[in-house]
């Protein structure tokens, strides 16, 4: 009978994710397969920029250069 089980190796042992369904005593021959992590899919840019909870003035894109320098379009003038 062939069971496939995922574990966990933990420095000593491995450590079964679910149980087996086998008698006490039971003989196995154990293949180990490393399982690579699953990647997690990337965020897009807004989504990333979302979670920053970033908080400024509504009038943030009319003002910019004033709000990062401290000087207005008509002070260029």
């Amino acid at each position: 009978m062939i069971q496939e089980i995922n574990a966990i190796f933990d420095g000593k042992s491995l450590q079964l994710e679910s149980p087996l369904n086998l008698d006490v005593g039971t003989r196995v021959k154990i293949i180990v397969e490393t399982i690579l992590p699953q990647k997690q899919p990337t965020k897009t840019f807004l989504e990333t920029a979302q979670s920053l909870q970033l908080q400024g003035n509504p009038d943030w894109s009319e003002k910019i250069d004033q709000y990062l320098y401290g000087e207005t379009v008509s002070d260029h003038e």
